[in-house]
């Protein structure tokens, strides 16, 4: 076939979608004639490749093919719109579909938290093996309050170490063993001070230090473990999916999650740097902790809701993620 010719031949229907593709506005008839000089043009350049490979006709025809086929698929949104659909909807979507499994991890993570620090305190013998005793009571009386010192480097510190242990959660937890060892491991920890506090009677200042940052602290680290947890499901139990299907779109989906989780921690971070440690009176402390709390609930639980049910997952949308396979039945 000779190049030339069928460019000679062609041209005017090639520009004739070309000026279609720029046009601002189009009609129900032009947008139809769009898709049928599409499809004519894209034949004419699958004819060009096959008998003349490159050419400067087919680079050409391309470039005409490349605009029609934005106009047709539409340009990405732009940051704004972006970023509103990610907080409106795939976020708290993909919240909420691991709210149940959130809840299971609280309430395990509190046992082991009770349970360790109980087996510890009830046997001096025990919290003699974590220390000194000058140490021991150095930590209680002073090392533990001292540490929620009021200011911004700590404030980072803590936001950055605590948004590392989400990052891992989900990401590792296509492993299944990260984040319950990471969860157990922070339990026992906090058994461990909590048996320290017990034994010098300052159980209270522990709980009142803890209270205003840690209660959304704590409850982000359980959604991050959630997250994690929900997506090794997803690899070990695909359903009709394959594998590396079921393991791309969670894995998509609960992507928002660790990055919203972000966001979550750096809000208890300022809490923990500038609330725990200030001299404002307690109740308003744990207040503020419980707001913020109560803010994150309800958009995990209220707004995730009705996301879910306009049939988010927290996935791409299919032009960005691509069509799923379909399946009869």
């Amino acid at each position: 076939m000779d190049a030339d010719a069928l460019s000679d031949a062609r041209r005017p229907e090639w520009e004739r979608l070309d000026a279609l593709s720029r046009r601002r506005r189009l009609s129900g008839a032009e947008v139809d004639e769009l898709i049928v000089r599409y499809r004519a043009a894209s034949a004419d350049l699958a004819e060009l490749k096959t008998s003349v490979g490159d050419s400067p006709q087919g680079a050409y025809l391309s470039t005409i093919l490349a605009a029609a086929r934005l106009r047709l698929t539409g340009a990405p949104d732009n940051f704004l719109a972006q970023a509103s659909r990610f907080f409106a909807l795939q976020l708290p979507a993909a919240l909420y579909r691991i709210r149940r499994t959130t809840g299971v991890i609280t309430v395990s993570f509190l046992l082991v938290w009770a349970i360790s620090a109980a087996w510890i305190a009830s046997d001096p013998a025990l919290i003699a093996t974590l220390g000194l005793p000058a140490d021991l009571k150095q930590y209680a009386e002073e090392d533990f309050t001292d540490y929620y010192g009021p200011m911004a480097s700590f404030a980072g510190m803590v936001w950055s170490n605590n948004a590392m242990i989400a990052l891992q959660c989900v990401l590792f937890g296509v492993t299944g063993l990260w984040p319950l060892w990471i969860l157990v491991q922070n339990a026992v920890s906090l058994g461990v001070a909590t048996a320290i506090m017990a034994a010098h009677d300052r159980l209270d200042v522990m709980i009142l230090h803890i209270l205003p940052h840690g209660l959304l602290e704590m409850t982000s680290i359980f959604v991050a473990g959630a997250a994690g947890l929900h997506l090794f499901w997803a690899w070990a139990a695909p359903g009709r999916r394959t594998r590396g299907e079921a393991l791309a779109a969670e894995g998509r989906a609960l992507a928002t999650v660790a990055i919203g989780l972000v966001f979550a921690l750096f809000l208890s971070g300022l809490v923990e740097g500038f609330v725990t440690g200030s001299g404002l009176p307690w109740a308003v402390k744990i207040g503020i902790g419980a707001a913020a709390l109560g803010v994150f609930l309800l958009y995990m639980l209220l707004v995730g809701r009705r996301a879910v049910r306009r049939g988010e997952t927290g996935d791409l949308v299919e032009y960005e993620a691509g069509t799923p396979t379909l399946f009869a039945g």
